[in-house]
């Protein structure tokens, strides 16, 4: 079904990070009005004035990333912990607090955070606090569905083995480290950002109605 974003108004989050070039460019392909930004939204201020210049929004992709170093949890300081919450869940509720205020009103709105799979399941490798953060995003998502629904749908996708400049730049896929990595995932191969933006698309799309604080797991079969 081609445009099924036809006349939707649509914000996406860290346009340059994690999937949000291929969602930005399969988006515009479908038809919706795309407002990317690489704002930080590091105050709630910060949201409401973007949300006020983009004006009407149908359609939030909290496309939220930050980079990390993989340090044991012994060795992260508090910090760190700040650091990455910044990046990753506290944009996310200070966005969702400037759109839903006009979705609630309409009756009528898609709330979609691009999370990690690292949220689902575990590993060594001193990824603890970035898992942390992203588990909270997927928590956060979880209980906000339900104080929306039914007029508001928020889920979410949790990636991993998508190829992107933020987890997966080409210097990275060069080492050892990263071959080992991808020896542990069943598809033995990356996605692309395009694979990763089509099911972004299903949750943001009519296709998704039924859907109410949903997780979908995109990692090529890591999370199974």
């Amino acid at each position: 079904m081609a445009g099924r974003l036809e006349g939707k108004r649509i914000i996406v989050t860290d346009k340059d990070k994690y999937s949000g070039q291929g969602i930005v460019e399969l988006f515009r392909e479908e038809g919706g009005t795309v407002f990317p930004t690489d704002r930080a939204f590091k105050s709630q201020a910060d949201a409401n004035e973007f949300v006020r210049e983009v004006g009407h929004v149908d359609i939030l992709i909290a496309n939220h990333a930050v980079e990390f170093e993989f340090i044991q949890a012994v060795d992260n300081d508090e910090r760190e912990m700040e650091r990455i919450f910044q990046g990753v869940f506290y944009p996310l509720h200070r966005m969702v607090r400037a759109v839903l205020p006009q979705m609630l009103e309409r009756k009528r709105g898609k709330i979609v955070v691009t999370g990690s799979a690292s949220a689902l399941r575990g590993r060594a490798g001193g990824v603890a606090l970035y898992a942390a953060a992203r588990g909270a995003q997927l928590a956060y998502l979880r209980n906000l569905a339900l104080e929306v629904a039914p007029h508001i749908n928020v889920n979410a996708t949790a990636q991993t083995y998508v190829d992107n400049p933020t987890y997966f730049p080409p210097e990275y896929q060069q080492t050892a480290d990263f071959r080992e990595r991808l020896a542990e995932c069943p598809a033995g191969r990356l996605a692309s950002m395009r694979e990763c933006a089509q099911t972004v698309l299903f949750l943001a799309g009519p296709e998704s109605d039924f859907f109410y604080g949903q997780t979908i797991p995109f990692g090529g079969g890591w999370t199974v």
